[in-house]
């Protein structure tokens, strides 16, 4: 008896730790390109073009606003229609709706605050200027600057937040009250904050040399990991710690919207957001340098911008069904498929393009899913609503 318990002794340590049997092999360069997607989450950030940006009179009226279907033109639309906290402050349809069926799909509101283009085409050069368009766009909420004006003047609980948010009463300018409105409302949309993941503890526990924490990363999510920042270069428009560059590309998604119409993208994006009134270059920004506005000012419309949209953040990514701008692919097997398969003659851009075929093994695929999906998790409860006046 003595003898078996000596040789099973002898066996368990010439076992490996259990922690290397569970962690990769990762080089210098691996771990310096996972923490470059970190950490999480970032500090918050101030608008400077947005007076009342982290105010929180300013964000209690904006989550009051978000809600208000009284913002729409038949009453009966707000915000939150379309951007559902229970959804990922998405709608979960392939294609969002307003008065009629759109074209492309409602994107997640998740940590739009750190953005600088918003829209799929980039047409809104700061938030609260993105937040404007769907209100007054008559496919959507079809609401009006006259509407809004009356609604901050003559409801008492509006009334009394505007002037706890802005410090005066709401004046007769309704364009004004309208743009104030949309700044409440960025300032409220800023706080929408991803939780953490398990991504970024393991990234965490890499970067602080704690074998034993990251080894509780699943191999699968490693292994997707491995490839996400390796020969899948995917980490090329989807890095930092929001996993996007926040610009613009042609992924090979078709840009027929019906029968001779076509979604020129970006294109037409730049296009509209020379013709903003609210656009930077404007008088509603409240930077009085002007500094902000410098992308603006300097960017330029090309036609390597037809058929571009913009790269979307992959945190919460498994939970942000259907996908691509058009929600043409319902399931994020089928994204990895597509990136997979994708044919060059699908591109349309001008220069080498980005997006080039993976090749990738059915196991592959599976692992690139799994690690996307470790950027998900659930986020807690919200906190009821601040009121707007005591």
């Amino acid at each position: 008896m003595r003898r078996v318990l000596l040789s099973l002794l002898l066996l368990v340590a010439l076992l490996p730790p259990a922690t290397a049997q569970d962690l990769l092999d990762w080089s210098m360069d691996e771990v310096r390109a996972i923490e470059r997607h970190g950490p999480w989450p970032p500090p918050p950030v101030r608008d400077p073009s947005n007076r009342v940006s982290g105010m929180p009179a300013a964000i209690a009226l904006g989550e009051r606003l978000f809600n208000d279907p009284r913002l729409s033109a038949d009453g009966r639309m707000s915000c939150a229609t379309c951007h559902q906290a229970g959804r990922d402050w998405s709608d979960g349809r392939a294609k969002g709706f307003g008065t009629v069926d759109l074209d492309r799909r409602t994107p997640s509101l998740w940590n739009v605050g750190y953005a600088h283009w918003f829209g799929w085409d980039g047409a809104g050069d700061s938030l609260w200027a993105q937040t404007i368009r769907p209100i007054l766009d008559r496919r959507e909420m079809g609401g009006g600057a006259a509407e809004i004006g009356r609604l901050l003047r003559d409801d008492k609980v509006l009334a009394c937040g505007y002037e706890r948010a802005f410090g005066s009463r709401a004046g007769s300018d309704d364009e004004r009250l309208l743009v104030d409105a949309a700044k409440a409302l960025a300032a409220f949309q800023a706080t929408l904050v991803s939780p953490r993941t398990r991504f970024d503890a393991f990234r965490d526990a890499l970067v602080a040399g704690d074998r034993a924490a990251a080894a509780r990363y699943p191999l699968s999510e490693q292994r997707g990991l491995k490839l996400f920042i390796g020969t899948g270069n995917c980490d090329t428009c989807h890095f930092g710690p929001r996993f996007t560059n926040g610009e613009f590309g042609d992924v090979g998604i078709a840009f027929f919207v019906r029968p001779g119409e076509v979604d020129s993208g970006r294109l037409g994006g730049l296009v509209r957001l020379a013709d903003s009134p609210f656009n930077l270059l404007g008088r509603y920004n409240d930077d009085a340098s002007g500094a902000n506005a410098a992308r603006t000012r300097h960017v330029q419309r090309l036609h390597a911008n037809f058929g571009e949209f913009r790269v979307p953040s992959l945190r919460q990514v498994g939970r942000a069904a259907a996908y691509m701008h058009d929600g043409s692919l319902a399931a994020l097997e089928e994204v990895v498929r597509h990136y997979s398969e994708v044919s060059p003659d699908r591109l349309h851009s001008d220069g080498t393009p980005l997006v080039r075929p993976l090749g990738l093994s059915p196991q592959q695929r599976t692992d690139l899913v799994a690690f996307l999906r470790s950027l998900d998790a659930d986020p807690p409860a919200r906190p009821a609503p601040a009121p707007l006046c005591p």
